[in-house]
């Protein structure tokens, strides 16, 4: 990994990642954290998340421990209230994936609403307090994504789980750049940027009781790495010298394992169109604008 700084850089910065107590959050907040960081875990499981803090580096009680369910907007909400200090870097982490349908707490599409409406909320309400980045985790599965603005919360259409998650990280790389050029037009020395962590082994995959594995289960395992490796193409977006917009992401094995680097996004990721559309329906869902 290049342009990383040393140790020493990240000390007496303050990091916010959600979903830090499992996976690639948990691994991400070990290594800021080990580099000088002090960390806010925002976290559904705060007594969880607490034994998580306890074993990061750093001096005891240098890290905070806040509630964060971001399929609930209204903790969101809530958690973005309380949180009143600088924040130098916003990590969106956390994420679902889910092969039925489910609901959030106001109605929509788990995987869209928690993979992307929860952190576009989080990330708009928190922007004011943020000092250097924004950072959000998506993958190359955007690729895949079709989104139906006429109906992101599959209400008429079959739903397809894959496709469902394919979505939501296409919507988190369409966030993720027209974020980045409001920023820029305002003049804003933050940067946002995207990062895909690879093929890795995690809890995110919800299956329901019952469900025979499928040929992904099986795969995963095999060409999967650990959230350590995974992290790396976050870190990469955390610490390297890179540009607004930058998508970052593993190395090898057509960019699904090891180490990490810029990598490119689909066409529809690029769609200024897409983005600023998809931004106004975000704006509509969250009510982003009563919430400020």
């Amino acid at each position: 990994m290049t342009n990383s700084p040393a140790a020493s850089d990240l000390a007496g910065r303050t990091i916010l990642i959600t979903g830090a107590t499992s996976g690639i959050g948990r691994a991400t907040a070990a290594a800021v954290a080990a580099r000088g960081a002090r960390v806010v875990l925002a976290v559904r499981n705060p007594d969880k998340g607490r034994l998580v803090a306890a074993g990061l580096p750093g001096a005891a009680g240098s890290h905070v421990v806040r509630e964060l369910d971001l399929a609930d907007l209204d903790s969101v909400r809530r958690f973005a209230d309380q949180t009143t200090e600088q924040v130098d870097v916003l990590v969106n982490n956390a994420g679902v994936s889910s092969s039925t349908l489910r609901r959030t707490a106001d109605g929509f599409e788990s995987q869209f609403g928690t993979n992307h409406l929860g952190h576009f909320l989080l990330t708009t309400l928190l922007l004011p307090q943020v000092t250097s980045r924004a950072v959000t985790v998506s993958s190359q599965a955007e690729r895949m994504g079709r989104l139906d603005l006429a109906d992101l919360n599959w209400h008429r259409r079959r739903y397809a789980g894959g496709r469902a998650y394919a979505d939501s990280k296409l919507a988190n790389l369409l966030f993720t750049l027209e974020l980045a050029r409001r920023l820029r037009e305002a003049g804003s020395p933050v940067r946002a940027l995207a990062a895909h962590p690879g093929l890795v082994v995690t809890a995110i995959y919800d299956r329901p009781a019952g469900e025979k594995p499928g040929l992904w289960d099986r795969v995963l395992p095999v060409l999967g790495q650990g959230p350590d490796q995974g992290a790396l193409p976050v870190l990469h977006a955390i610490t390297g010298d890179l540009p607004g917009g930058t998508f970052t992401g593993p190395q090898h094995l057509f960019h699904m394992r090891g180490g990490a680097q810029i990598i490119t996004m689909s066409a529809a990721a690029r769609d200024t169109t897409l983005q600023t559309d998809l931004w106004a329906a975000s704006e509509e869902m969250t009510r982003v604008a009563a919430a400020r």
